[in-house]
């Protein structure tokens, strides 16, 4: 089983870093929408622009950083990428109790938020490829993989409690805390990190802010499962306003009714983490991988055919729970898979500009879904996305022909570097 291994005292404290930051972002999950039109009265044109913008164009304030985070020493990164998206946050509380906060400053601290996150991924990524063993990184993956679902199902409910009682404000100052405790975490790891060696090669150069994307588009394993990953999660993501707006509207399900639909399947992603790993051992990693990528995309056209009551709530609930454990085992093996293949001086580039350009699909896709909506229905936007993600799987590698970079294996708890796995 998952949970039942141990992987060292390095990596328990980089995994508590993660569970505490992820619990505090779920349990302020849409905590700045809310805000907007609780506190600030905005419409719902800004409360869209305040998502959107946020995402895309943190996105591209965060293209640089791959290659810059590629040459330092990771942890001092992750905990400076706490640290900023802690000040960024708790601004928002000390505002509203000057009376100062403006929407302007929410749009801002989205960006600054936004930014913060890929180099805190792109410096993790490679972290942990620095302290877990290569046979391990299936069980460390998993173990997020599962932090980040449970997170999933009992923040939301637990912060919608809290805005009720305290208000909406209440979430972001627990936010901005949980991110000053994941970078104690992160500094608690302890062991000397060496500074990444740079030869000639290696040495940042301006062409290397692009390095990221040649490196995907010019590796036969990664730029399909890049171009795979992409397209679903941007198609899944276009959706969620769309069914929102749906079910709360036209079809009359209350607030609860939505928060129960979106929570209990979360119970789905646990099930798929912990099935990750008996799954490759016994049908093999590429099998796994490629079926459960292919079911992952069957499900979203469910969701077109959503109905009043108890019989409608049952078929989302139903649709939610088969995507994201399909999900849920796919994530942690593609994740433990692109680590495998990247190369030790390409990790952080390579991390980054993937997470830059499912951030700016997502935003673009959510726009271009939100403008099919209103000129058809939600229902038909919905509809038309769960068909195109039936595409998707023929963008699965068929065969798994590409090389594992053969590293030599970090003994956990001991000085290890960032640049080797």
């Amino acid at each position: 089983m998952v949970g039942r291994r141990s992987l060292g005292r390095q990596f328990g404290w980089l995994w508590a870093a993660y569970a505490v930051s992820t619990f505090g972002t779920r349990f302020a999950f849409d905590a700045f929408p809310l805000i907007a039109v609780l506190v600030l009265h905005v419409g719902p044109t800004e409360v869209s622009a305040l998502a959107a913008a946020g995402m895309a164009v943190g996105a591209v304030v965060a293209v640089p950083l791959g290659p810059w985070v590629e040459f330092r020493r990771k942890r001092p990164v992750m905990i400076a990428a706490d640290l900023i998206r802690f000040a960024a946050v708790v601004s928002v509380p000390a505002a509203f109790a000057l009376d100062l906060l403006s929407f302007a400053q929410l749009l801002v601290v989205s960006v600054v938020v936004a930014a913060a996150d890929i180099a805190f991924r792109a410096a993790s990524g490679a972290c942990l490829k620095a302290i877990v063993r290569r046979d391990d990184l299936l069980v460390a993956n998993g173990r997020f993989e599962s932090t980040a679902w449970t997170a999933t199902a009992l923040g939301p409910p637990l912060g919608g409690a809290a805005i009720g009682l305290l208000g909406p404000v209440t979430t972001v100052l627990a936010d901005a805390v949980s991110y000053l405790l994941s970078a104690v975490g992160i500094r608690a790891i302890g062991g000397r990190e060496p500074h990444p060696a740079r030869t000639e090669a290696s040495r940042l150069r301006p062409r290397d802010v692009l390095e990221g994307w040649r490196y995907i588009l010019t590796h036969s394993a990664l730029r399909p499962l890049f171009f795979n990953t992409i397209l679903v999660n941007g198609l899944i993501m276009a959706t969620a306003p769309l069914l929102a707006v749906l079910m709360l509207g036209r079809l009359g399900f209350t607030p609860l009714q939505y928060g129960l639909a979106f929570g209990v399947p979360c119970i789905g992603g646990l099930i798929g983490a912990r099935l990750a790993r008996p799954l490759v051992a016994r049908f093999g990693r590429h099998r796994t991988m490629l079926t459960a990528g292919a079911l992952r995309a069957c499900w979203l056209l469910g969701l077109a055919f959503v109905h009043p009551g108890t019989t409608g709530l049952a078929l989302v609930i139903v649709v939610e729970l088969a995507l994201i454990t399909c999900v849920g085992v796919f994530n942690p093996i593609l994740a433990t898979y692109r680590l495998e293949q990247i190369a030790p001086d390409r990790v952080s580039r390579t991390l980054s500009a993937w997470s830059v350009t499912s951030n700016l699909t997502i935003a673009v896709m959510t726009a271009l879904w939100g403008v099919l909506a209103s000129t058809t229905s939600p229902r038909t936007a919905i509809a038309v996305a769960g068909l195109l993600i039936l595409a998707t799987p023929l963008l699965l590698p068929r065969h798994d022909r590409s090389p594992q970079w053969q590293e030599t294996e970090p003994t956990p708890d001991a000085p290890t570097s960032p640049g080797s796995g």
